[in-house]
């Protein structure tokens, strides 16, 4: 059984909740993110990244002033420098408690949203509503060279920045592997995602680097957390004068999660959604 952080006392995360009829903005949970960024050096108000928490999600319906159902794909940005996170279950039942809810229209929708998730995170909050075939949703590989057909061996699931070694050759690359995967850190419920780095520095050991991202299999944290320790540990044992770590989470309870931090100047390519997404 996960131990439940104190962050998390009253969240609905693995708890049975009853999907809310009608709209309710107080199902939000916020997380401030400062609990989790002080084992990693990271002390507030002094982010040594900058990024964005970019959602999507596919369970978005409300009914218009006739009664009829909408259905849209919403996708959402948080800035890395909020207070605070939003936990993923109350995002969930905050959005379900529009099924049942008249609203005049989808600029309505976007304002509500808006409103609430930027008062939750304690920052603005960036709110889209897309077509459920909006041609921005179709699959595209990620950039740069995979890493997964490395013939390795492993031992190791918990992160160890040990596994991380250069060279002195200096380089410009992008890399990533769809093997990460990190788990709920109070229901212990395995996330799976895809990671790219891209960075220019010392040459990064592929193998290393594999073994590494490898460790976060048995780790429990959110994904925004797994991607800052990504980031700090390459910035401390790399030491690249550039880099930007992007890890692209596979969709569970209709929402995925896509964490993105970089050193100021970079930014991901976008849009970029997975097949797996």
């Amino acid at each position: 059984m996960a131990h439940r952080p104190d962050t998390l006392e009253h969240a609905p995360l693995g708890r049975d909740s009853a999907y809310p009829e009608q709209y309710d903005a107080e199902l939000l949970f916020p997380i401030p993110r400062a609990a989790n960024r002080a084992p990693l050096g990271i002390e507030e108000g002094k982010l040594p990244f900058v990024g964005e928490d970019e959602w999507h999600a596919f369970e978005v319906s409300w009914l218009n002033a006739r009664g009829k159902p909408i259905v849209a794909v919403a996708r959402f940005r948080l800035p890395a420098d909020s207070p605070s996170l939003i936990e993923s279950k109350s995002w969930k039942l905050y959005l379900n408690s529009f099924n049942q809810t008249r609203v005049e229209s989808r600029e309505a929708v976007v304002e509500t949203l808006t409103r609430d998730l930027s008062a939750a995170a304690g920052a603005p909050v960036s709110v889209e509503l897309l077509g459920v075939e909006d041609a921005e949703l179709a699959p595209q590989p990620l950039p740069g060279d995979c890493l997964d057909e490395l013939d390795i061996e492993v031992s190791d699931y918990t992160p160890s920045a040990a596994h991380l070694a250069v060279s002195d050759e200096v380089v410009e690359e992008t890399l990533h592997s769809h093997l990460l995967k990190s788990n709920c850190p109070v229901t212990g419920q395995p996330d799976w995602g895809s990671v790219m780095i891209r960075y220019k520095g010392p040459k990064l050991d592929r193998e290393g680097l594999l073994r590494y991202l490898i460790g976060y299999r048995q780790h429990q944290d959110f994904h925004e957390h797994c991607v800052e320790h990504i980031f700090t540990d390459l910035m401390q044992h790399a030491k690249p004068t550039e880099l930007l770590v992007l890890a692209r989470y596979v969709r569970r309870g209709g929402l995925d999660i896509s964490p993105w931090r970089a050193t100021p100047g970079l930014t991901p390519p976008s849009p970029l959604r997975l097949a797996r997404q």
